[in-house]
Order: C-alpha cells, then structure tokens, then sequence
C-alpha cells in the first residue's frame, strides 16, 4: 500500500462518516453491545466526559449539511433566521435521529435555546436538557453554578443509565478527553507549520468523524492521519496564510472550505468544531471532576461570540492571539446568514485587526450553500492583495 493511498483511505473514511445523514456509526456501535445508549448535542461545546463516564456516546449533530432538503422544519421556524434549527429538526422529524436516546443543546444563542424547547415537545420520549453555562467567571460565583449544572446532568445520565457516575469514572474520561484534545492540538500545530501537507478540507473532515466516532477511536485516527501524512510530500505552494474566524455553530459546506484553499488561501487556524479545542489544555484528573472541569471552561478555555467573556479579555485578543501564534497574515470572516452572535462580534473584531493592521475580508454562506464561485473570487482577490501587499510592503 502506498503512503498516498493510506492518507487517501482515512480521508475517505472520514468523508463517509460526514455524508452518512442515517448516523449509521453511532447505530452500529449501539448494536454492538445491546443497550448502549447515545446522546447527541448541538455544536460548540458541552462537557462530553459526562457522556464518556455514563459508557454512552456523544453524537455532535452539526446540521444537515448541504445534502438534505429541509421540508417539514420549514415549518417550525421563520425565514430569518439560520439554517441549522430546520435542517436539525429535519433530522429529528424524518427519523435519522432516532438512534439518540437524549440530546444537550448547548447556551450559543436564543435560536438554539428555542429549538431545545422544541425538541421536549416533539420528542417526549426522550432526554432533553439546555446546558446553561455561566456568564460569570469567579470560581465562587459562575463556577459554583456551571458545578451545579455539570452535577445535573451527571445525575440525569446516571439514571438513564441505571447507576450514579462516580467520580473515578469521570476523571477517567477525562484523562481520555485529554488525549484526544492533545491529538487535536498536534493536528493543528502540523497544519499551521506545514498546511500543504494538511489541507484545511482534510482537517475539518477529521474533526467530523470526531462527532460520531468513539473519542478513543477518534484520537487513533488523528495519531494515524498525522503519521500517514507527514510521509507523503505535497506541493508547497505561494498561498496567503489566514485564520477562518465565526464558523462555530452552523458548519461550512465542504465545498466552501475547498474553495477557500482552491483560491490561494491557506487555512492556518479556525473554529469549525469547537467541542474538540473548547479546553485549551489538560484537565487535571487527580481532583473533584467537576471542580476541575468548571475552571478549566472559566479560564482556559477558547473565546468565541457564542460565550460571553467581557470580564475575561477584549474583544479581539484570542483572535490576535490565533493571527500571531499561527503565522496568519489575514483573517477570513465567514459567518452564517442571521447568526447573530458571529455577526453582531464582527465588526468589533474587524475594528481591532486594522488597529494592528491586520487585512481582512467577510462573506456569510448558510450550511446549504451551492454557489461558490463569488466566495472563491472574493478570498482569491484576498490572498492576492496581500502578497502584493507584502511584497511592496
């Protein structure tokens, strides 16, 4: 077997898990062993080790993407607002979704928040749960109430499946989370070294797999990926270096990815899947779980428009961070139509990269999005401007 057709293989393992819209991962793993149970959640980030220690697995359900046709979730919600809630209540209504025997949606914004009521009434048999998660970040105060929170689902898990989650099978899955995390920051710091090697729509579909795959299974591939990749030579190419900023709840398409890389752009840094880099480095698994996890959210954790963070850092500061530590040379807003959080931070954030001269450009795209040529001339032009820049500069 060549080392080309090795990548090649993990890529279209990947690529499959992505397109299967049936979730027939999470039900062969349900089958495997009679009476597993999944529970699904929303993007960016809920605690997933409370999943893991219950022995159930969590399912990141990220929309339906660019291949289903929203019908009856049109129905549920008005036009002006994203895309994700109908095409995820699509999911639930045509059935793709019952192999979930619960779902946590996640605090990112009022639109989200609305469709957890929805599920409850559509779904009666079926755990449900809005993960409410603090807005502020004293131990004490925010910390005290995110533990109380996290301690509510431990105790919904541990009925559903039978038995409380004791505090040894949380630190457990932590350690377990800790190391896929590590295998998700080595990715990332392979990419931003060498992103020809790692092409950004390679990435994003590594971290897709990671939705539905068990986080053991899923951190393998990573390791496999990384050794696989770094065998075979690509052609370096002239490319703008960019970070990729307001992509964390309602995904890209693939293709929107591919056309930004097919432009001249390489993507150094983004926030596509959140859950995998939400923590940004280990969580100690020798104290109270919960403790340890809630300062961990408070004060290592990734900033985004979906988490309020006035008391935290300025608006700006990690996305200069993610522009200095990664090389950028330009930031990319892609944002989806009407999500509020992303658009409403934006202009604050361009405000902060021209103060430091940092170019950017913005576009909006929606999960369904078909034409891709206008983005493609759009960040061609910008990756263009800035090797002209650079090269006067």
């Amino acid at each position: 077997m060549s080392q080309t057709s090795e990548v090649q293989q993990i890529v279209q393992r990947c690529e499959s898990l992505f397109e299967d819209l049936q979730f027939n991962a999470v039900k062969q793993w349900k089958a495997a062993v009679p009476g597993r149970k999944a529970i699904g959640y929303m993007p960016v980030y809920v605690p997933r080790e409370l999943i893991h220690a219950a022995g159930m697995l969590s399912v990141g359900i990220m929309g339906g993407g660019d291949q289903l046709e929203v019908i009856q979730g049109d129905a549920y919600y008005q036009s002006y607002i994203c895309r994700i809630p109908r095409s995820t209540i699509e999911l639930g209504l045509t059935g793709r979704l019952d192999c979930l025997d619960g779902m946590l949606f996640p605090s990112i914004c009022d639109v989200i928040r609305n469709l957890s009521g929805m599920w409850q009434i559509l779904f009666k048999d079926k755990y449900v749960r809005y993960v409410d998660v603090p807005q502020n970040y004293q131990d004490g105060v925010g910390g005290k109430f995110y533990q109380e929170e996290m301690q509510h689902i431990r105790d919904d898990l541990g009925k559903l499946r039978g038995q409380p989650i004791t505090d040894a099978e949380l630190n457990a899955s932590i350690a377990v989370f800790n190391e896929n995390r590590k295998a998700i920051r080595d990715l990332y710091a392979y990419r931003a070294a060498s992103p020809w090697q790692a092409p950004t729509s390679e990435v994003y579909l590594l971290l897709r797999a990671g939705m539905v795959l068990p986080v053991e299974d899923h951190t393998q591939l990573v390791r496999d990926y990384l050794v696989a990749a770094e065998k075979v030579q690509r052609p370096k190419r002239d490319n703008a270096r960019v970070v990729i900023n307001g992509s964390f709840c309602e995904q890209p398409p693939l293709a929107l990815i591919k056309s930004i890389e097919m432009s001249g752009c390489y993507i150094v840094d983004d926030d596509f899947c959140l859950v995998t880099r939400w923590l940004l480095d280990d969580v100690p698994t020798d104290g109270d779980p919960l403790a340890e996890l809630s300062k961990a959210f408070l004060h290592r954790s990734a900033s985004t428009a979906a988490k309020y963070d006035a008391t935290r850092e300025e608006k700006g500061v990690f996305l200069m961070k993610q522009v200095k530590t990664r090389g950028a040379e330009g930031v990319v807003f892609a944002a989806p139509s009407f999500c509020d959080p992303a658009l409403l931070e934006r202009p604050m954030l361009q405000d902060v990269l021209s103060q430091h001269g940092i170019p950017h450009t913005a576009f909006k795209y929606a999960e369904n999005t078909g034409q891709m040529a206008p983005i493609r001339e759009q960040a061609g032009t910008f990756a263009d401007s800035i090797k002209l820049w650079n090269a006067v500069a």
